[in-house]
């Protein structure tokens, strides 16, 4: 019994030791590590996706009518120049061929009667104009039935790839109706979309850099801009010439297309010195350390986001302080005391 309260009265004189009072917190500002925001940086950018487009792009048409019976061409064939490509039926303009020459034919012979007649006065020399104006309108006739008759063969106007096929063998064909689209050999583009917003910002002749998928880049320059904006995209259509782009180049790569801002360098901040207060690049904030030590919260707008940092669009000055770290421990007019990174 003795054994059981010597025991307890051990863990009594345990439990009751001495209480050391907790290690008091410095009074003052807090230690804070900053950064003075400095011109240099990363320059502004604006990049947009696009496809490697041919400089000239033809749709190609039959001049004449009629059922499609031959195509040997295929989307993906490169093609030289005169080099058929599809065929029409040639029954109907053999026919008004023949029919051409028969009216030519009948219309000289009619001339000839009527200047053996007027030759003896037996008619009007009105009536011999009047035949020698049928005569030459069914010659004109003939000549164009065998420009038509040709027209029955579509040929390429010039050396390039078929982009598209929109006629199928046996299809019955107006005149004048897209049978091809052919990207001809020689310059590449590319065609991207701009927001309306950002349209103005682009002027005719900007340069910047198309990068491909594959790693390569080459240099490019702003050609054409649309006039208005696609009725469903609200986009506006921009061209993008390569200028040091080989001709052989594949049509359809996908690229995207940087354009550097003017207005300079935008400063980059660490991602630690940004509070996010919302969603998107629109709800970052920094600390801003002003001359007597206090911290004010700033709103920025992030350009894009880095593997060191963030790109600041605006929102931020040359030569002003923020924190770089530990910015989620303070209040607005927090006083802190500065150490540099």
């Amino acid at each position: 019994m003795k054994r059981w309260m010597v025991f307890g009265a051990a863990v009594l004189l345990v439990g009751c030791g001495d209480k050391r009072p907790p290690a008091a917190v410095p009074d003052g500002p807090k230690f804070v590590k900053v950064l003075k925001v400095g011109a240099g940086g990363r320059a502004l950018e604006e990049t947009y996706s696009g496809e490697v487009r041919a400089r000239t792009e033809s749709t190609l048409a039959f001049r004449v009518g009629g059922k499609l019976v031959e195509r040997p061409a295929d989307v993906g064939a490169r093609v030289k120049a005169g080099q058929a490509l599809a065929r029409l039926d040639p029954v109907d303009q053999r026919l008004a061929v023949a029919q051409a020459e028969a009216n030519r034919a009948l219309a000289a012979a009619e001339l000839k009667r009527t200047q053996e007649l007027r030759a003896k006065n037996f008619i009007s020399q009105a009536a011999l104009e009047a035949r020698e104006t049928a005569a030459a309108a069914a010659e004109a006739q003939a000549q164009l039935m065998q420009n038509q008759a040709a027209y029955t063969t579509l040929t390429a106007d010039a050396a390039g790839v078929v982009a598209a096929v929109f006629a199928e063998p046996g299809q019955v064909l107006g005149a004048g109706q897209a049978v091809f689209r052919l990207a001809r050999d020689g310059a590449r583009e590319v065609a991207i979309a701009v927001p309306e917003s950002r349209v103005g910002a682009l002027k005719v002749g900007a340069d910047g850099t198309a990068e491909l998928w594959d790693g390569r880049r080459f240099a490019g320059r702003v050609r054409e801009i649309a006039p208005a904006a696609d009725a469903a995209t609200r986009t506006f259509a921009v061209r993008v010439a390569l200028t040091d782009a080989p001709a052989d180049l594949p049509l359809g790569l996908s690229a995207n297309v940087r354009f550097v801002r003017e207005g300079g360098m935008a400063p980059t901040v660490p991602l630690a010195a940004i509070l996010q207060q919302g969603r998107g690049e629109h709800g970052a904030t920094v600390w801003v350390v002003g001359a007597d030590g206090a911290v004010s919260r700033r709103a920025i707008e992030i350009e894009r986001y880095a593997d060191d940092g963030a790109v600041v669009k605006s929102g931020l000055e040359v030569g002003e302080t923020i924190v770089a770290a530990g910015a989620f421990k303070l209040a607005d007019g927090e006083k802190v005391r500065a150490v540099a990174p």
